[in-house]
């Protein structure tokens, strides 16, 4: 990739998708060490596992899914592509893991306590992967301003790597140099325009962005609405298992999918039409464009949750009546594979959507745009690599990964072999289709942004999964968790086994005594380090305010000393020029006459040059 033709943006969006793909594979190992790999040493081992029914047969009735007879071959792509039939019953859902206990002839291997804090742990494992490396961004953000004026100086004097010998080289860094320098211009230009602004033309930009906001807040409670019934719809149909043809039937199956990608297709091209009313600054127009996107996208994601929750906890015969299993076992004997398959269609068909979009419409765009002279191709012009687009494709779908591991162990794997795909389209469309963009953006802070949207793709995640685990009955036909009536208690259960001691220590810290005065600890010694991060701020301006000083007062200095070489030649002109005693005598005594923060108590005498 060459940061010199299409900027430094573009290396920190395939450095962050280089991220996911090996945070991907650590979660997909981490699943299989803790739960695919016991069950499959004890399917071929002597080991006993045991797994105990508490429940009716009403509730533990699970009708399988697996056609038997003659199948018709679409039935098979069907299947394929949205996790049913025989794929059900794999290793893929969480239905699958039917077992209690694995015995081994020194240890028994407690199989539910390990699926929930291997749950746990890549949710852990991800937040400290991303805080770890977006720390010395959000450092550098607090502390630094980037849009200072010395930024200019630290390119133009300090930013050539003198170690290159290479033209092509030199050609490629000269190039990133002048796309920084005019990402800076542009935003400079903007901060002095916003700066001009009457009061008159402030209050009208703030009543159209008013208005602007709420037709977004408008377009995206239509959008809400619109996947919750196409949801619903879905999942009336699929219960009804009506068979009709081919294609409406795997339209059937992914409806959800098509209007949540509709959703996420046309909304950006529509905030991106109305944020040119808004007046903002390119930077925060980038990001507040993005932010809309990312709350589009991933709440999306919880409307399809909701919708699905809705159907799963809401019983046939009366609702006033609990249901007798704690969910609708009728429709949802196995409620967590069903939201499985509901994540593993959404990835697999926004992978279908990347990819088609590349070979269905940027290669014949470019083709179009390269061999063909008509007008059309001029309007629509080489596509640009939108680098927030592509973030927000990414993070959707790592967040569909987060969320879908729990009901579907091996969707890490799906996603890792996915992104490791993604990278290589996405590097063929770049170098063979886009051209640089019209508008730059800036990679200074683009890493910590790129993971601060990541972080709210994974707190968007712990919520639903957090709901499932601690609120909502487990399956009492499928899954490990079928002897608790939800899958948290699991753990309370363990620690009431262990040790007197050791099962009160981990009460008393689970405790809400304990739970507030963590709080308060942790938010006193936040409070402690955002003021310490704010004093260590105000130094640095310190210190940037006394160096601007110093400089006016050696220009101020120089001013005088030109002036008074002047009058000391036209006074006498045969005379010697000024020593540079003198020179110095006269910063010697405009230092002695200057105060702590460095202002000039008095000028120097006009005559002083003269009398030295």
């Amino acid at each position: 990739l060459s940061p010199g033709k299409f900027g430094t943006g573009i290396l920190s969006y395939f450095s962050f998708l280089r991220f996911l793909v090996l945070l991907n594979f650590i979660i997909f190992l981490l699943m299989f060490g803790l739960i695919i790999l016991p069950i499959i040493i004890v399917s071929h081992s002597s080991a006993n596992m045991t797994f105990v029914q508490q429940y009716g047969s009403e509730c533990t009735d699970y009708p399988s899914s697996v056609r038997r007879g003659l199948v018709l071959f679409h039935q098979y792509i069907i299947d394929l592509l949205s996790g049913t039939g025989f794929l059900e019953q794999t290793y893929l859902f969480y239905g699958y893991y039917n077992v209690d206990l694995v015995r081994f002839s020194r240890f028994t291997y407690n199989v539910p306590l390990a699926y929930l804090l291997a749950t746990f742990a890549y949710l852990f494992l991800s937040l400290v992967w991303i805080v770890k490396r977006s720390v010395a961004g959000f450092k550098q953000n607090l502390v630094q301003d980037e849009d200072r004026f010395q930024s200019f100086c630290n390119k133009i004097f300090s930013g050539w790597d003198f170690c290159i010998t290479d033209e092509n080289a030199a050609k490629l860094k000269r190039s990133s140099l002048l796309y920084e320098l005019r990402t800076d211009l542009e935003e400079e230009r903007i901060k002095q325009k916003i700066a001009d602004r009457t009061f008159k033309e402030r209050c009208r930009i703030y009543l159209i962005r008013l208005v602007l906001n709420l037709f977004v807040v408008t377009i995206l409670a239509g959008c809400f609405y619109c996947i919750y019934r196409a949801t619903i719809y879905s999942q009336e149909r699929q219960t009804l298992k009506l068979q009709t043809n081919f294609i409406l039937d795997l339209i059937v199956e992914y409806l959800p999918s098509i209007v949540i990608t509709l959703g996420n297709f046309i909304t950006p091209l529509m905030f991106d039409v109305i944020i040119q009313f808004e007046d903002y600054s390119p930077a925060f127009e980038i990001r507040f464009t993005l932010m809309r996107c990312v709350f589009m996208r991933l709440a999306s994601i919880g409307v399809l949750l909701f919708s699905l929750w809705s159907q799963i906890t809401h019983c046939e015969t009366d609702d006033t009546v609990p249901c007798p299993c704690g969910y609708n076992h009728q429709l949802y004997p196995c409620w967590e594979s069903r939201v499985g398959q509901e994540m593993y269609k959404l990835m697999i068909f926004d992978f279908i959507i990347i990819s088609a979009v590349t070979v269905f419409v940027e290669f014949p765009r470019k083709l179009i745009v390269t061999h063909c002279d008509c007008g059309l191709a001029k309007w629509w012009g080489q596509q640009e690599f939108a680098i927030p687009q592509n973030v927000l494709e990414i993070v959707y779908g790592q967040t569909i990964c987060w969320i879908g591991t729990f009901y579907s162990p091996l969707l890490p794997a799906i996603s890792t072999i996915k992104y490791f795909i993604i990278f290589y389209i996405k590097k063929v469309t770049l170098m063979k289709n886009c051209r640089p963009a019209t508008r730059p953006f800036r990679a200074s802070s683009s890493n910590f942004f790129f993971l601060a949207v990541l972080l709210i793709g994974l707190a968007m995640a712990c919520v639903p999964v957090g709901v499932s685990i601690a609120q909502i009955s487990s399956s009492k036909a499928c899954g490990p968790f079928v002897n608790y009536t939800t899958s948290w208690q699991v753990l309370p259960q363990v620690v009431s086994e262990l040790p007197t001691g050791l099962s009160e220590f981990l009460y008393a810290i689970s405790s809400e005594a304990f739970a507030v005065s963590f709080f308060v600890v942790t938010c006193l010694a936040m409070f402690y380090f955002i003021a310490l991060a704010g004093a260590h701020k105000r130094v640095v301006n310190q210190l940037r305010e006394q160096l601007a000083m110093e400089g006016r007062d050696k220009r101020f200095l120089i001013q005088k000393l030109c002036q008074a070489q002047k009058r000391l030649a036209s006074r006498q002109p045969r005379a010697a020029p000024l020593s540079s005693g003198s020179s110095v005598a006269q910063y010697q005594y405009s230092s002695q006459n200057r105060n702590n923060s460095g202002v000039l108590l008095e000028q120097p005498p006009a005559t002083s040059a003269t009398h030295a």
